[in-house]
């Protein structure tokens, strides 16, 4: 097996070559987050292509009783009887979620090391996307795993190709590959040898040398570089690590972090998710034993089963390198996982936690072998795809109802189950097919893009006070899921999203046009494509002009928390109310955030709004009734996040009270943000605005108004909308705009405006499952 270097290279090594060895350490942080990212889409469209149905359900409710929605979700039970076409979906789903959910891990984990030594990792890199969010290192040529193998050199993979397609043979093996262990990839590799396994220290001493001539041949080997790395010991005694540790590394959890009620319990009991960087040796031994759970959790193999503590190459008698079983510390605690994603049944009742059982039933062996049970399981004709479902184009109101359903039960006035498969069927085959393939391509874009683009701020300490956005990654499989029960085809990851256009001003959850149109406001029915999202805690959609989902106005939670004054940032590894460190700057106290989080179990429980609405119809601003406000409203900031476009189906869970607010920068109002630029007058950076034009940009994230000082308009309050348990998200959403409209028209949000008429959802929103 390859060596990452001779014994004794790595000792003495003069101090000359600190400033190389630190731009090289760093370079193969954003390598192994580049990696970990690229499986997340790759496996989650072959994940979202297993054929089902769910049911949409949460506690101590019934909304949706008797009705189910196109895709597959995880299974408590997954017994089956080889025979019957996709005997094995279920079992088969449950195995790549599992795998999906330690991706997310990983990548988590490799941000972590990233800013743990100084780096702040990106999400965005062109090494992975295009500027609009497209996704380039995915397609029907390319074959190459980014940093790791062209698969063109390989023997058993020479044929496969690098993209993203329906769970089945090709996939297996592309899969196979990315997960292989080292060992494996080393026989594998059969031509030009020579540019794998690259010896430390590498010879390359320039970024752009690194990402020409480096390729590590496995991700365990990498992850053997990047340790070795920071274990050079230099002339004077100090290792790369003692130089690069960076106390001040931003450090976040969504697997360890606790929360009442919604994520109550540690997941991984036996290793830490996070680098506690007080110590810097407590910190060190963090560091290389989350790259042993990653690399133990993938191909199988530790690197401490390779080399001992001081870095020595174990013999081979020594080495305990045993594929399949990963060890127990590293795997999730199954009570934990109960605890933190509850499954309810239609009545809204605890059942078996779905979620648990899927990841403890598969976490014990490595991701190398449950694909080769995936190989498995398809090879004994157990998998069906929906490329493969005679359902596609073909959907009757029967497929979306189960057993109980009763059509007169319907107290919230839902779309009736044959308006649904209307909907399914007429994306597929009418006359804008290919252009509404194109659409719901760009709303999976659109959702992961509103994942990606938090992440950024997310571990950048400069950033926003953002979370991570778990939800996001939910409302990312629902847009996945639904494409492929549509058109029965993978969406087109390439096509990404364009900006919205700046100068226009839009409202959120169906794209309503804060202008008048022949003689009619809010003529259109749905949002433009570039708003789309699932955002959640990225707040891409403010200063659209509002939506229905709403947070507590002091602050999201883990959907994102309150951002004020003086560079106060929210705490982001933990829902539960605390005072929160100071980012930068010298002044101000930090902000203290309050709410009941936005983890999974609130997304369940709660229909998938945050920051728990309080169950009293008429709430007051008072210390006994909190406020709401539409996390696309223009002082939403950092409070959450929505889904654009919204389903047809989305309730309110709980009742509640929503702000309702529009931007103001002169006499006139100017519904929002950042305008067009104009000459600033002496010695003020701000620009003036045009208080005759709308103008659409980044309003201030501050409840209150913002001085309006420069021109720059502010926020104001301009009406309150109380809304019930069960009040559909979209009828809430048309009465925000209808007052906003009414502010920038009569001056007063209580004085309608003619001619304002809400429109019936389009295809799109009657086709998206709620909580999406």
């Amino acid at each position: 097996m390859h060596l990452t270097h001779k014994e004794g290279e790595l000792s003495a090594r003069p101090l000359k070559f600190l400033e190389t060895d630190t731009l090289v350490v760093r370079w193969i942080a954003q390598a192994a987050v580049n990696v970990e990212l690229f499986t997340i889409p790759l496996y989650m469209t072959s994940l979202y292509s297993i054929t089902g149905m769910h049911l949409i359900t949460s506690q101590g409710n019934s909304f949706y009783k008797g009705r189910q929605w196109p895709g597959a979700k995880t299974s408590a039970f997954t017994d089956y009887k080889p025979g019957k076409k996709g005997w094995g979906n279920k079992k088969a789903f449950n195995i790549v979620f599992s795998v999906f959910i330690q991706e997310m891990l990983h990548l988590q984990m490799a941000a972590n090391l990233a800013t743990s030594i100084g780096a702040v990792p990106s999400f965005t890199a062109t090494a992975l996307q295009s500027g609009d969010h497209g996704w380039t290192c995915f397609g029907p040529k390319l074959t190459a795993i980014p940093g790791i193998v062209d698969l063109t050199d390989t023997n058993r993979f020479k044929d496969v190709k690098v993209n993203v397609g329906p769970l089945d043979e090709e996939r297996i093996k592309l899969f196979l590959a990315i997960e292989q262990p080292q060992e494996t990839a080393e026989q594998d590799i059969v031509r030009n040898k020579d540019r794998y396994f690259p010896k430390v220290p590498f010879k390359y001493d320039t970024v752009a040398e690194l990402d020409a001539n480096i390729m590590f041949g496995s991700i365990g080997y990498m992850y053997q570089c990047y340790r070795d790395y920071l274990l050079i010991r230099y002339e004077d005694g100090t290792r790369l690590w003692d130089h690069v540790m960076n106390p001040g590394g931003q450090q976040n959890d969504l697997f360890n972090n606790f929360s009442f009620p919604g994520h109550p319990m540690r997941e991984f009991m036996g290793f830490e998710t996070t680098i506690a960087l007080t110590d810097p040796e407590i910190a060190l031994r963090q560091a290389l034993n989350m790259m042993n759970a990653i690399t133990d959790q993938g191909e199988g193999a530790t690197l401490g089963a390779r080399y001992d503590e001081k870095g020595h190459r174990l013999d081979d008698g020594k080495a305990k390198l045993v594929q399949g079983d990963v060890n127990p510390s590293y795997c999730p605690n199954r009570d934990a996982l109960a605890s933190d994603y509850p499954s309810y049944s239609m009545e809204g009742k605890l059942v078996p936690s779905a979620d648990a059982a899927a990841r403890s039933d598969n976490d014990g062996v490595d991701h190398y072998t449950r694909f080769r049970e995936i190989e498995d399981i398809r090879g004994s004709g157990g998998l069906e795809t929906w490329d493969q479902s005679p359902k596609i184009g073909k959907w009757a109101a029967s497929d979306l109802t189960t057993e109980g359903y009763d059509p007169n039960d319907n107290p919230y006035g839902l779309p009736a189950p044959e308006a649904i498969a209307n909907a399914l069927n007429a994306l597929k085959n009418g006359g804008d097919a290919a252009a509404n393939f194109q659409k719901m391509s760009q709303a999976v874009c659109g959702a992961i893009k509103g994942v990606t683009t938090v992440l950024d701020d997310y571990w950048n300490p400069a950033g926003a006070a953002v979370s991570f956005p778990f939800p996001s990654m939910a409302g990312s499989g629902d847009r996945m899921s639904t494409a492929w029960a549509v058109f029965g085809a993978t969406p087109d990851l390439s096509v990404g999203v364009g900006e919205p256009d700046k100068y226009i001003v839009n409202h959120a959850c169906q794209g309503l046009d804060v202008e008048e149109t022949g003689g009619k406001w809010g003529a259109n029915s749905c949002a433009e494509t570039s708003i789309y999202h699932t955002c959640r805690g990225s707040n891409l959609c403010k200063g659209q002009g509002g939506c229905g989902f709403v947070q507590l106005t002091s602050g999201g939670g883990s959907c994102g928390g309150a951002s004020s004054g003086c560079g106060a940032a929210s705490s982001k590894t933990s829902n539960a109310p605390k005072a929160s460190p100071v980012a930068s700057g010298s002044c101000g106290t930090p902000t203290t955030i309050k709410g009941g989080g936005c983890s999974a179990v609130t997304l369940r429980s709660f229909g998938g709004l945050c920051g728990t609405p309080t169950p009293s119809p008429t709430p007051t601003p008072t210390p006994s009734g909190p406020m709401y406000t539409a996390p696309s409203d223009n002082i939403c900031g950092g409070f959450g996040g929505c889904a654009v476009p919204i389903s047809a189906m989305q309730l309110y869970p709980k009742a509640g009270t929503m702000e309702v607010w529009a931007l103001v920068g002169s006499s006139k109002p100017v519904l929002c943000g950042t305008p067009k630029p104009t000459p600033s007058p002496s010695g003020c950076g701000a620009p003036k605005a045009n208080a005759d034009k709308n103008l659409c940009g980044t309003p201030s994230p501050s409840p209150t108004p913002s001085p309006s000082g420069c021109g720059a308009p502010s926020s104001k309050k301009i009406a309150t909308i109380d809304f019930k348990e069960g009040d559909k998200v979209e009828d809430i959403a048309f009465q925000a705009f209808a007052k906003v409209v009414a502010f920038k028209v009569n001056g007063d949000p209580d004085k309608p405006v003619e001619g304002l008429v809400q429109q019936a959802p389009n295809d799109l929103r009657l086709a998206y499952p709620p909580s999406t």
